[in-house]
């Protein structure tokens, strides 16, 4: 009971800190939707501002029509095919207003060329990229495809012959050693895979069950790591502890069937949450987040020295901030070394690509002394020559002076961009400001509003690329120059003017995000109870 009492204390008191009742949440929410009357007034606000709403979103729809006729063609003709792009497109916005809005402003899903830092989509409209490519894109889009042009050059003689390597994979794996503090490494398809193979490795070695995730942070979309909701069956052994916690300390200090400790680095934006997305974007967060390094490394110390203690695996899980924040990633930028380190994303030079770099006793995949007892990982593609190729551009290149430039006074750039931003949103009164960790930003709104994620639509007009999440993530490559962010700038403030005069941020006096989400809750309730007086109503 003790135990158990701890392991309670230690779970955060939202519902990404308890898994199991988030799926079962998730199961009761009813699907609702509102009507065109409902859409422009689920925040009651008077007839004079619907009506101002309404001519808004008309113009909107307009713009997008005429504007984007034949991306918008293909994306409608694609999406009956693509399940991927079927669940995007139902979630970028809240899911009572799902429906209405992709009808009348559908989000276009292709591009036909990239330069710089902007992207062309097939009706010749050039954007300013901020989707990063999830966090592919940290040089420049050219820099990708002079990888990927040379990688083809020098393997062609061999082509895609898989099973045996290539030169060029004995160097990356030089490289990643050198970079990561590591003595081995292993390659796979994906840094989903990746971190599957550092679990299965650390649970090899320690003989225990267990993983502790933190809550709200992402490793990939596999089972034990997305034990809430998203995943159709529990993981039993999985724990989602509290970040940044003494509580969860000393469960890893108390229990013996905790094999590793996952920690994802971007969670010092929003400790204890998820990332940010427009879909879920209800109210407003009327602080504005600050990441802050100082207290996420010393949490991270502190946390290295239970996992040594105790024996306990510790796994950086770097997929995604991996080579952004430095050149070393993360145990570089917060001075903290991890036991497995898994890589992906911008390690693979434009291609796609997975990695752990490990200790030597953690990478053995068999024991000498049983034979049989081994822990087994393969994948087909693993060590492909073009994708090993383009690894090792990006390696190499990660040493010209050009690059290295673009790491100097990181931080100090991206602060004081974000500083400058914030000024001017603060200066023209718009309920609007950035936080950032880097080049990794999101957004946040300083004022109670049921359609904070209309602006991601004024921000495509002003000619912004976001990825499916909207304005909950932002990544910059680092080519941006200073001319090019002004332009970016330029182009947020004139959104959040064009939103305000839309009437979208009218401004209720009574209005608070606890209201807000209450009466969300209450529509809930009230269509949960009519679907089930439906359901044993007589005949």
């Amino acid at each position: 009971m003790k135990a158990r009492l701890e392991l309670s204390r230690a779970k955060h008191r939202s519902l990404s800190g308890h898994p199991r009742i988030a799926r079962v949440v998730a199961s009761w929410v009813p699907f609702y939707e509102y009507g065109e009357a409902r859409i422009f007034k689920a925040d009651g606000a008077p007839d004079d501002v619907v009506a101002q709403r309404r001519a808004d979103f008309a113009r909107l729809s307009d713009l997008y029509h005429r504007r984007y006729p034949e991306t918008m063609r293909l994306t409608a003709e694609a999406t009956g095919l693509i399940s991927d792009l079927q669940f995007t497109e139902a979630y970028r916005v809240p899911f009572q207003f799902s429906s209405y809005v992709r009808r009348h402003l559908p989000a276009g899903a292709f591009l036909q060329s990239s330069s710089g830092v902007t992207t062309i989509d097939l009706d010749g409209n050039s954007y300013y990229d901020l989707t990063g490519s999830y966090g592919v894109n940290l040089f420049g889009y050219d820099f990708y495809k002079e990888c990927i042009d040379s990688a083809g050059e020098r393997v062609r003689a061999l082509g895609p012959v898989l099973g045996s390597y290539h030169p060029v994979v004995a160097d990356n794996a030089a490289r990643l050693v050198h970079l990561s503090g590591m003595d081995e490494v292993s390659f796979h398809m994906s840094g989903t895979e990746a971190v599957m193979q550092a679990v299965r490795l650390a649970r090899y070695h320690t003989r225990r069950s267990h993983l502790v995730r933190f809550s709200g942070a992402y490793h990939g979309w596999w089972g034990d790591v997305q034990p809430g909701v998203g995943n159709p069956a529990p993981a039993h052994d999985t724990y989602t502890l509290k970040d940044m916690s003494e509580a969860s300390l000393r469960v890893l200090r108390s229990r013996h069937d905790i094999a590793c400790v996952l920690v994802n680095p971007v969670q010092v934006m929003h400790p204890n949450s998820a990332a940010p997305a427009d879909s879920t974007l209800v109210g407003s967060n009327t602080t504005p987040m600050r990441p802050d390094r100082a207290a996420y490394a010393d949490w991270l110390k502190r946390l290295r020295a239970v996992c040594t203690e105790r024996e306990i695996v510790l796994i950086f899980d770097e997929v995604f901030v991996g080579f952004r924040l430095a050149r070393g990633g993360a145990q570089e930028y917060f001075d903290v070394r991890a036991d497995l380190v898994t890589y992906g994303k911008t390690l693979g030079g434009g291609l796609p690509i997975g990695a752990v770099c490990g200790r030597k006793h953690l990478m053995k995949r068999f024991r000498e002394d049983r034979p049989a007892d081994i822990c087994f990982a393969r994948g087909t593609f693993n060590s492909h020559p073009y994708v090993m190729a383009a690894m090792d551009e990006f390696l190499r290149r990660l040493e010209d002076p050009a690059i290295d430039a673009l790491y100097r006074d990181l931080d100090e750039i991206w602060d004081r961009r974000a500083a400058v931003l914030n000024k001017r949103l603060r200066g023209a009164g718009l309920p609007v400001q950035v936080a950032n960790l880097s080049s990794i930003w999101t957004i946040c709104y300083t004022r109670p509003s049921a359609y904070n994620w209309m602006f991601q639509y004024y921000l495509r007009v002003e000619g912004v690329t976001l990825s499916w999440v909207g304005t909950g993530r932002l990544i910059f490559s680092l080519n941006y120059t200073e001319a090019d962010f002004e332009a970016v700038a330029d182009r947020f403030v004139a959104a959040a003017e064009a939103m305000r005069r839309g009437g979208w941020w009218w401004e209720d006096p009574l209005a608070s995000n606890r209201k807000i989400k209450r009466r969300i809750l209450r529509e809930m309730v009230a269509h949960r109870l009519s679907l089930q007086r439906a359901r044993w109503a007589p005949g």
